[in-house]
């Protein structure tokens, strides 16, 4: 019997802000995307038809539109959001998980939804 030593690591988790939309319509912010809009406790969800851009915006916790910020974990390095109805409202695709790079734009943080995005398989790191 031959052992071999398994050399594959989980990939960092990037600087940059990022944003990811999981199979079942939660939303997880990276701790940079987190951190880029104030650490927040709540956030409103928007959406751009024309451009197809959804955007975060930090508000109180409550505040009508407001969807809770959690910790994904004790050691937390991403955080969620359930989107759940605003994706099928929208009727974003949710065949795979998939993550796009965030930006911050008029206090809001936003991803664009006319890119791909880069499919995320579960251990591949979700934020």
């Amino acid at each position: 019997m031959s052992f071999e030593v398994f050399t594959k690591q989980r990939s960092p988790l990037p600087d940059e802000p990022y944003v990811t939309i999981q199979k079942k319509g939660i939303f997880a912010l990276n701790a940079a995307a987190f951190q880029a809009l104030g650490s927040p406790e709540a956030v409103e969800l928007l959406y751009d038809r024309e451009r197809r851009l959804v955007a975060f915006r930090a508000t109180a916790p409550d505040s009508p539109y407001a969807y809770g910020v959690r910790p994904n974990g004790p050691n937390a390095r991403s955080y969620l959001v359930s989107g759940r109805a605003f994706v099928r409202f929208y009727e974003i695709a949710l065949d795979t998980a998939r993550r796009w790079p965030a930006e911050l734009a008029d206090g809001m943080l936003t991803i664009d939804l006319r890119k791909a995005g880069t499919e995320v398989r579960a251990g591949a790191g979700w934020g």
